[in-house]
């Protein structure tokens, strides 16, 4: 029998950056086919359903297919001190090799509840391109789950809902001028500079919903601007990011985030997606709870339980992978945690 850590390293070794999840998906697809009718092993895109309503209880797990682009080489596993490294083995590959040896599983096959993996790509591009959403829409059926539990890295805590994201445009404009007389133009980026200042200290703010507690948090991520060496630059924009509570619908949070960046002369929003909101008196995050032994945490970063549970499905995280791992270049995970999350999720769906 493959152990968990030689199906994550066959996933690492099937490169899927975002965009190009093809190869991946059809391996996934093809592993499930022994076990499951080709009814119950549904491709949609680069993304698959696996698994089935039969009259059970719903309960459906996530985990996105995709990875960000490779850096200095880690594309490839190598296993070290207890650790799987290599791109993704964190985020989110390590959740994937969980949700496939849960869906192998007899025990939790023939359960008390059906249990229905959904395997997606493009994740870790725009919200817009994501594929969860096509799924969702193709899969109408999966809205009954009782509960969904999104694999994302959480350092083995359950998360609950998570924080929205915003991406705009936020452009100062000036004018060219030959740098030898500035004084006939105008510098666009140094007149971004007492912005900027201010966003360098500004603080994240914390934010509690439903007794956890959320940080609000705006950040310049990239920043564009110039011509040539001798010539002033007459525009000047940076990436704003900016990582809003579940307190915020995404007409409050866009207002928000212009006042924030209300100095500019511009501002064009790009990519925007929801936070996501907290299950309330759910018995099976109860049972979770119990099996795990672990408080509830709030979610930080943006993950599909926003997604889900937009369209009223109650979604939680629960994963392997470590948050601080996710797209760093030396990414990793502990194999220990691989089996604790399939200990944990098994005993959750096989009794």
């Amino acid at each position: 029998m493959t152990s968990l850590g030689e199906t994550l390293a066959d996933l690492v070794a099937t490169h899927s950056v975002t965009g190009n999840e093809g190869r991946l998906c059809t391996a996934i697809a093809e592993r499930f086919l022994p076990l499951f009718t080709m009814d119950k092993v549904q491709r949609i895109g680069n993304s698959l359903v696996v698994g089935a309503q039969t009259g059970r209880p719903l309960i459906s797990l996530y985990g996105h297919i995709d990875t960000v682009p490779e850096q200095e080489g880690n594309g490839a596993s190598r296993v070290e001190d207890g650790r799987m490294y290599g791109l993704g083995t964190s985020d989110m590959k390590s959740g994937v090799a969980v949700m496939i040896h849960l869906l192998e599983d007899d025990t939790v096959r023939s359960g008390r509840y059906d249990v229905v993996g959904v395997f997606y790509d493009k994740e870790e591009g725009p919200s817009v391109e994501n594929g969860l959403e096509e799924v969702l829409d193709r899969a109408p059926w999966l809205s009954e789950s009782e509960l969904a539990i999104v694999l994302e890295p959480t350092d083995l805590q359950i998360e609950l809902g998570c924080n929205g994201v915003i991406n705009a445009d936020v452009t100062f404009h000036g004018r060219s001028a030959h740098s030898a007389r500035p004084w006939l133009g105008e510098n666009a980026v140094t007149k971004a500079g007492e912005w900027l200042t201010e966003m360098h200290g500004l603080e994240p703010v914390p934010a509690v919903v439903g007794g956890l507690e959320y940080r609000e948090v705006f950040s310049v991520t990239m920043a564009q601007g110039g011509i040539a060496n001798n010539v002033l630059p007459p525009s000047f924009t940076v990436n704003l990011n900016y990582r809003f509570p579940p307190l915020y619908s995404l007409a409050e949070a866009e207002a928000r985030l212009r006042r924030v960046a209300m100095a500019a002369d511009e501002i064009v929003v790009k990519d925007r997606a929801p936070a996501g909101s907290i299950p309330e008196s759910n018995p099976h995050l109860a049972r979770l709870e119990d099996i795990a032994r672990t408080s509830r945490a709030a979610k930080q970063g943006w993950t599909d339980v926003a997604r889900l549970t937009a369209r009223g499905i109650p979604a939680v995280n629960y994963g392997p992978g470590e948050t601080a791992q996710a797209h760093q270049v030396t990414e990793s995970v502990p194999i220990v945690n691989l089996d604790r999350a399939y200990s944990v999720l098994r005993q959750l769906l096989a009794t």
